[in-house]
């Protein structure tokens, strides 16, 4: 009586187990029946219990199916019939002698990556660009963002005072007050000013800019105001303007223009004698007009200068008269509007604002270059905060693609796995075959990636000025960014967390397949073989 090829026969253990290997091996070459057929037949017989053989006996079994496998069934693994049974003998050897150079699940995996007639798939390769897209935006974006935030930082040092002191109202006991600050520890300079908004007008145009009245000596030592001049130069005798480059061309204004410049410290008795104007008749009326004019003083001032800092909002609100031309436009006699400091380390401007807070009175308070561009800081570190996690969902994106690409192989080479897994491969190799690939896209996409990135922001202020000559797009406007060119800095600790999640998101997208694939039951899978 037969079954399953095997006669079943009152026979010693070790000689059953050599009968049921011989006649496994006679029905193999007499029947060109499929080989899945024998290795279930073979693989029942092994494990029951009463055809039980020995472990010397199931490894030469295991062997023989491993070698038929490798000659018999080389196309269902994607293999030539000298690579499956390379593979086989290596994964064989691997088992046993320990000689196998890789590993079998990397092998197998990478090959899953890589068909036989191309060098690389198109889902692999899709895969690798998703990748390689999320890199490397998210580390031209955290680099452009961490740039603008020190070029930023920079410029308000260089243009702004570390510390600035000033009251709520007018500050008249200015002298006494400069000389307390000059004696503080850590103080560099000072220099009194005048500042507050007018109205400018040149050829019928007419801007509400930002005046400033400086002691040009005495602000050069508080604020490099002399390296920003690109016309003319800093001249502020006499009555004399510097404008910034932005209200200069909006303007139409060049060096040697007349500008003229009305206070708006009368605005209200302007507006009151319009009124009256509005409603007086006659002799009413001419009055009306000459307090008018006697209200109404605008200065004519002499164009010497234009200065350009790079940031828009100085260049384009910022004209810097003489102290007392801001004296007078605002009616202040010998007061001023405040004091500007500086100190030996911007970035310790605070515990200079403490030493200063022992001698200053109310209504006269103090103001570090931070605390008065606080909220512009904070909403710099919230936006590349938020830039961040927004664009770490492309990689995430990416890491669903490989996640259902891998499903997609599980489902294709269920047949394959099952065959494997029927030929004692365990849990751990089967996993390992799928990690493996999303282990390999990960660390080429993210590889490919850091390159791509690194080259855009190398070349960043070319690529963003062929595309507003090419295409028209402005990636980056000056007026609202307030820079003329693309700032980047590259922090080793950010590229290195980027990549470092990228790569594992890839991996980790692999798991679920990994562990679908290994639970895989190979008798379900090669039922209807």
């Amino acid at each position: 009586m037969f079954r399953h090829g095997f006669v079943r026969a009152p026979l010693h253990r070790n000689a059953r187990a050599t009968v049921a290997v011989e006649r496994f091996s006679s029905l193999r070459r007499a029947r060109p029946r499929p080989l899945v057929h024998d290795l279930l037949a073979s693989r029942s017989c092994v494990r029951n219990d009463r055809w039980s053989a020995t472990r010397h006996d199931r490894s030469a079994l295991r062997q023989r199916c491993w070698s038929a496998l490798a000659y018999r069934w080389p196309r269902r693994l994607g293999f030539s019939s000298a690579a499956s049974g390379r593979v086989v003998n290596r994964h064989f050897r691997s088992q046993h002698n320990g000689n196998l150079k890789l590993p079998f699940s990397l092998f197998l995996a990478l090959r899953y990556l890589k068909p036989k007639r191309t060098f690389l798939s198109i889902i692999t390769l899709i895969s690798i660009i998703g990748v390689t897209l999320g890199v490397t935006v998210l580390i031209l974006v955290i680099s452009v963002m961490t740039g603008f935030d020190r070029e930023l930082r920079q410029k308000i040092i260089d243009f702004d005072a570390h510390i600035l002191v000033k009251s709520e109202d007018v500050m008249r006991d200015w002298r006494t007050l400069q000389k307390k600050i000059d004696n503080t520890p850590h103080v560099v300079a000072s220099a009194p000013f005048v500042q507050g908004p007018v109205i400018v007008e040149f050829q019928n145009q007419r801007l509400a800019p930002v005046i400033r009245g400086i002691d040009p000596t005495q602000e050069e030592r508080v604020i490099p105001i002399r390296k920003f001049i690109k016309e003319g130069q800093l001249d502020l005798d006499g009555e004399s303007a510097v404008l910034g480059s932005d209200l200069a061309r909006i303007l139409r204004i060049r060096v040697g223009d007349k500008l003229t410049v009305y206070s708006p410290g009368n605005l209200g008795q302007i507006l009151d004698e319009i009124k009256n104007l509005e409603n007086a008749k006659g002799a009413d009326e001419k009055k009306a007009l000459e307090k008018l004019r006697e209200v109404v003083l605008p200065k004519d001032l002499t164009v010497t200068g234009i200065f350009e800092t790079g940031r828009y909002q100085y260049d384009s609100e910022f004209v810097l008269v003489p102290i007392y031309i801001g004296q007078e436009l605002y009616n202040l006699g010998d007061a001023l509007h405040g004091v500007t400091v500086r100190t030996d380390d911007p970035y310790a401007a605070d515990r200079v604002k403490e030493s200063f807070e022992q001698f200053l009175e109310p209504p006269v308070f103090a103001q570090t270059w931070t605390e008065m561009n606080h909220q512009f800081f904070e909403a710099i570190r919230l936006e590349r905060n938020v830039m961040f996690f927004l664009l770490l969902f492309i990689v995430i994106v990416a890491a669903f693609g490989i996640m259902s690409t891998l499903i997609t192989v599980t489902v294709q080479k269920r047949r394959e796995i099952g065959i494997v897994k029927a030929l004692g491969a365990n849990i751990s190799q089967i996993i390992w075959v799928f990690l493996g690939q999303g282990t390999v896209v990960g660390f080429f996409g993210t590889l490919t990636g850091l390159g791509l990135g690194m080259t855009l922001i190398r070349y960043r202020n070319g690529v963003a000025h062929w595309l507003a000559s090419t295409l028209h797009i402005e990636i980056f406007p000056r007026e609202v960014y307030q820079f003329s060119e693309i700032p980047a800095q590259v922090i080793p600790y950010d590229v290195t967390i980027i990549c470092i999640s990228a790569f594992l998101i890839c991996s980790f997208a692999a798991l679920i397949p990994a562990y679908f694939a290994a639970r895989l039951d190979p008798v379900k899978a090669l039922r209807y073989e």
